[in-house]
């Protein structure tokens, strides 16, 4: 299938999902947000896939949702391309592989948003951070009211929200928003090296790793902690445990299956 707003394309272990609407500073309208969900519905099928790249064509990386189609929205309107936003972004981070963003210019209200909803963020030194909402007169309306909290603080993500400022990728490092800042030349080769690191682990045990963590954010830690230990003897029936442990027991490489 052909996309009009978004490259997918695979390297090795990889799937790299680059936003393409360069003239529009890549945002999101409807039609590429239902193009993303169909594109993380091809990763997830994909068991070659172990890793996932997200980044945006241009000098953007998702400057935001798109004004030009949110402008003359009714109620309804507007609560329908929340929904679709929030299913889009839910999917990405529900998505049984590790999704990188690598953010390498605006990452502004959806953009922000598309980003918290990877697993990891890595910055070009080029990067903006920022919820403008506010000053638009509409809330953040594809998750950023409950990832930033979540990734931040509630304080921070309060001030960050309801002032509608901008931060640089050096602030956004600071606070805890993104993982790395790099150069914007060696952005894309750092979240390939990364991502490569991640896809040379046990399949599996990732995917269970970031459920484990995924839910368990969400909950107590004893809740949090006794699905840990159920996701942790769930690993002991594949056959890449008996590989890793063998491997490393007898000194040599290991070759996972994902099995």
């Amino acid at each position: 299938m052909d996309f009009k707003n978004v490259i997918f394309e695979k390297e090795g272990k990889l799937a790299l999902i680059t936003i393409n609407r360069p003239k529009a500073l890549n945002a999101l309208n409807s039609e590429t947000l239902c193009e993303i969900d169909c594109v993380i519905d091809k990763v997830a099928e994909d068991d070659s896939i172990l890793a996932v790249i997200i980044t945006g064509a241009g000098k953007a990386f998702v400057a935001g949702a798109d004004i030009s189609e949110m402008r003359d929205l009714n109620a309804n309107g507007g609560r329908k391309f929340g929904i679709l936003g929030n299913k889009v972004f839910r999917k990405i981070e529900k998505l049984e592989k590790p999704v990188i963003a690598a953010v390498n210019g605006f990452a502004l209200g959806g953009g922000c948003e598309i980003s918290m909803a990877c697993d990891i963020r890595i910055a070009s030194s080029k990067a903006k951070f920022g919820q403008p909402e506010a000053g638009l007169g509409i809330t953040p309306g594809f998750g950023g009211t409950q990832r930033l909290p979540r990734l931040v603080g509630t304080g921070m993500a309060k001030e960050l929200i309801y002032t509608a400022k901008i931060i640089k990728a050096e602030e956004a490092f600071r606070i805890g928003l993104v993982n790395k800042v790099v150069e914007p030349e060696a952005l894309m080769d750092e979240a390939k090296a990364l991502a490569n690191t991640i896809a040379g682990n046990a399949p599996i045990a990732v995917k269970l790793c970031k459920e484990a963590i995924n839910r368990g954010v969400q909950t107590d830690i004893d809740t949090g902690a006794a699905y840990e230990s159920e996701v942790f003897g769930e690993c002991f029936a594949t056959e890449d445990q008996k590989e890793g442990m063998t491997a490393f027991l007898e000194k040599r490489d290991k070759s996972f299956k994902n099995k």
